[in-house]
């Protein structure tokens, strides 16, 4: 299940965090800080919800 966890997590993390990154441009938050914190939090938020889709992934299978 980990290694499901992990493809999931390279696909849902960088999805997650450019999503993020565009709803911060699009507030108007344009300097590197916000746009950086915003990838940060996409790459954090990723983990649980990457290992979340695993275990559904592999209990309903």
């Amino acid at each position: 299940m980990m290694r499901l966890a992990s493809i999931l997590y390279s696909l849902i993390s960088t999805t997650l965090a450019g999503s993020l990154i565009i709803v911060s441009l699009v507030a108007g938050y344009t300097t590197l800080q916000p746009i950086l914190i915003a990838a940060a939090a996409g790459f954090a938020l990723a983990l649980p919800m990457s290992w979340a889709v695993a275990r559904q992934l592999y209990n309903n299978a």
